[in-house]
C-alpha cells in the first residue's frame, strides 16, 4: 500500500520519500512500482520520459528522520496494529515539521485512537486508500474529534492532487463507508454459505451476474487476503460486541489452516 501510494503521488508530479525499515522491502517496492509504470508505457498510456521522471520522484530510505524531515504530509501505511501505529505517530511527531499533517491509511482504526500519541491531534487524519492504489480511485478522508478544518482541507486537496477522488467522513465509524457497506453484504454472503443455502461459487456468480460486482465476495476475499478479511471482521466484532459481525466459522477455518487466498495459492479457490 505504501509503495503504491508513493508512486501514485509521484505520477502526479509530487516528490515523495518512501520509508521502510528493510532495504529488501524497499527494493521489492521499487521493482513492483517500476513494473506497474512500465506496463503503462507499453500500453501507450504514459510517455517513457514521464514514466522515468515519476519513478525518480520516489526517494527510498530506511531512515525515518530523513523521510519525515521536511514533509508537508506523512502517510503511515503499516499493518493494522494499534500499538505499532501509535509508536510511529509518536516518533513522527518529533521528526516531522511542526506544520506537517500526519495521516493514517488504516482501514479499521480511527485516527482518534492514534492522534493522542502526538502533540498535534488537530493535524492528524485518516486517509484511507484502496488496493491497488494505482488503479482504485477512491480515498476516504476521516475527521477525528480533534481534527481541524485546515487538516481536512489539506488531506482532501492532496488526494485530488494525487489524481484520486476523496470523500469526507465527518464522524468516525467502524469500517468507514465502503468497508462498512461491503462488510454488511459479505457477512450476508457468509451467512448464506454457513446455513447451507448455496455454495460459495454460486453465491459469487449470483453477485457478479445479478449485482454486476466485478468479483463476488469469496473471490474478492481471496484477492484481498482471507486473513485481512477475517481480522477486519474480528476487530468489528470485538469493538462492538454485535453478533452480526462475528466472523464466519468457515472463514476462520480457512485462516487457521493457512489458506489465505491468492498469496498462498489457495483460499476459497485454488490458484
Amino acid at each position: 500500500m505504501g509503495a503504491q501510494i508513493a508512486q501514485q503521488a509521484a505520477l502526479e508530479g509530487i516528490e515523495v520519500r518512501l520509508h521502510d525499515t528493510s532495504d529488501e522491502q524497499l527494493r521489492k517496492a521499487e521493482d513492483s512500482n517500476r513494473g506497474h509504470v512500465r506496463r503503462r508505457v507499453e500500453k501507450g498510456r504514459l510517455a517513457r520520459e514521464d514514466a522515468e521522471a515519476a519513478l525518480a520522484r520516489v526517494h527510498a530510505t530506511t531512515d525515518l528522520a530523513e523521510a519525515a524531515r521536511d514533509a508537508d504530509v506523512v502517510i503511515e501505511a503499516v499493518f493494522e496494529d494499534l500499538g505499532v501505529k501509535r509508536s510511529i505517530f509518536a516518533e513522527l511527531d518529533h521528526l516531522a515539521p511542526a506544520g506537517a499533517v500526519l495521516a493514517s491509511n488504516s482501514s479499521t482504526i480511527g485516527i482518534s485512537k492514534i492522534a493522542d500519541a502526538t502533540s498535534r491531534p488537530q493535524q492528524c487524519v485518516n486517509m484511507h486508500f484502496f488496493y491497488p492504489v494505482l488503479v482504485m480511485d477512491l480515498v476516504e478522508v476521516v475527521r477525528g474529534p480533534q481534527t481541524s478544518d485546515e487538516t481536512v482541507d489539506r488531506a482532501m486537496r492532496l488526494a485530488r492532487e494525487m489524481g484520486r477522488t476523496p470523500v469526507l467522513l465527518n464522524k468516525e465509524i467502524d469500517g468507514f463507508i465502503v468497508n462498512r457497506i461491503l462488510h454488511a453484504a459479505t457477512q450476508e454472503a457468509y451467512r448464506l454459505l454457513d446455513a447451507g443455502v448455496a455454495g460459495f461459487e454460486d453465491i459469487d456468480t449470483a453477485v457478479e451476474k445479478g449485482l454486476n460486482w466485478p468479483m463476488g465476495p469469496f473471490r474478492l476475499g481471496d484477492f484481498s487476503g482471507l486473513d485481512v478479511t477475517y481480522n477486519a471482521r474480528l476487530h468489528m466484532f470485538k469493538s462492538t460486541g454485535d453478533e452480526r459481525y462475528r466472523p464466519s466459522p468457515q472463514l476462520e477455518a480457512k485462516v487457521k489452516s493457512g489458506k489465505l487466498g491468492r498469496k498462498t495459492g489457495e483460499g476459497w479457490y485454488r490458484y
